[in-house]
């Protein structure tokens, strides 16, 4: 026989059938969820670098490792080969214009000097010796000429009296022939004479030109040596540091080689080095930004060094500011060539998980997860970067390395 069953226990049976059931799912999400957090990886937010996407301005630019140098430096060489006679300097010092450096030995100038002055006096004496000379030969010459002079003038008038003679029967016609050729020889004589008297004009002026022209070429050469002579005092060319010096007296020079080294004070310029990669990329006239610690100068490339020297290609950078307090000679720089400029545009910062320009895996954080997304990356400054696509404004992405994700599509983000 059936017994009847209360509603109230139906329903209360109902009821713990569905709790139980409510409990058993709930436990199966409980274990998948533990399972999942235990099999799928995570990171710690405080273990990476996460940025966020803003809208702002960049530019696009090349780095580059630079140094200062001064924009005015001056080398001084030996101007022979010699020694060190004396240090009158530092090192490191600041020196005035037309300061004494250090001496040098002049000994060897000074003889030929001396040699030269003698070779001088030579072509002086010499040039004196063929004036006199021209002088004696001319007053022989004028002497002679006078006597011929008398001559002619006497066998003329002889010739005169003959020719009347000879018409009245008084002379034979040899004796007029022996007067009119005596007349002639004395007319050739004194042409001879006076043509000599030039001939010697022309020889002697010859000979003292040459004589006046090897002076002059000692005059030069004396010149040369007492320029060597003064250089051999060797002085400061300009007002400034001193940043090379050969310190060793008695040291032995040779010619031309480099003795010291001024630099200006206070005016300076980068020379920048970077992989000739991107010699193309350069140009005169770039805008350039200098960082050093928390300093930041502008400038602009001043001229592209055509040579290339192991792989590397360097420029001329010349500053805004050659004479902030913060610039020194030799002092290491970051140079950021500027190649582009953008406006208005999506920037994060930059960080190692951006790899140069183009499409790129970058983990974007959405709802405590970041997944993996392609985000096509555009100009860098080396701070930030710029998102052309593939994320908003506001959303974040993880900037630091995430290589040992690269086949995970998503990672949990832990606060």
């Amino acid at each position: 026989m059936d017994t009847f069953i209360s509603p109230d226990i139906v329903k209360r049976r109902r009821r713990r059938t569905a709790l139980a059931v409510a409990a058993v799912l709930a436990t199966l999400c409980l274990t998948a969820w533990g399972i999942n957090r235990a099999v799928s990886p995570s990171v710690d937010a405080s273990g990476v670098s996460i940025a966020t996407v803003h809208p702002g301005s960049i530019a696009n630019t090349i780095n580059a490792s630079g140094i200062v140098i001064p924009v005015h430096e001056e080398l001084v060489s030996s101007p022979i080969q010699t020694r060190v006679a004396k240090v009158h300097a530092k090192l490191g010092q600041q020196v005035g214009q037309g300061e004494l450096l250090l001496e040098l030995d002049d000994r060897t100038i000074v003889l030929a000097i001396d040699s030269i002055k003698e070779q001088l006096a030579q072509q002086e004496n010499r040039i004196l010796a063929l004036t006199l000379e021209l002088e004696q030969k001319r007053k022989q010459l004028a002497s002679a000429i006078e006597l011929l002079e008398l001559d002619l003038e006497a066998t003329r008038v002889r010739l005169g009296r003959y020719q009347t003679l000879r018409k009245a029967g008084g002379v034979s016609a040899e004796d007029l022939l022996t007067a009119e050729l005596n007349v002639k020889r004395n007319e050739i004589q004194l042409r001879q004479h006076k043509e000599q008297i030039a001939d010697n004009q022309r020889v002697t002026n010859s000979n003292i030109e040459g004589a006046r022209l090897q002076k002059s070429i000692l005059q030069k050469q004396l010149q040369g040596q007492q320029q060597l002579l003064a250089q051999t005092q060797v002085r400061a060319p300009f007002a400034g540091m001193l940043t090379w010096l050969l310190a060793d007296e008695g040291a032995s020079v040779a010619t031309g080689q480099l003795v010291a080294k001024v630099s200006e004070l206070d005016n300076y310029k980068v020379e920048a080095s970077l992989s000739d990669f991107h010699a193309r990329a350069l140009s005169a006239g770039q805008q350039v930004l200098v960082e050093q610690g928390n300093v930041r100068l502008q400038g602009e490339v001043q001229t592209v060094l055509p040579e290339i020297q192991n792989g590397t290609v360097k420029l001329l950078v010349m500053l805004r500011q050659p004479h902030h307090a913060m610039l020194r000679n030799k002092l290491r720089v970051e140079v950021n060539i500027v190649t582009e400029q953008k406006q208005h545009t999506l920037l994060a910062d930059y960080g190692p998980a951006f790899n140069g320009r183009g499409p790129q895996d970058i983990f974007v954080v959405r709802d405590g997860v970041a997944r993996k997304t392609t985000l096509n990356i555009g100009a860098s400054d080396g701070k930030s970067v710029e998102i052309l696509s593939g994320a908003r404004a506001g959303e974040q992405v993880i900037i630091s390395d995430t290589s040992r994700y690269k086949d995970r599509d998503s990672v949990r983000v832990a606060q």
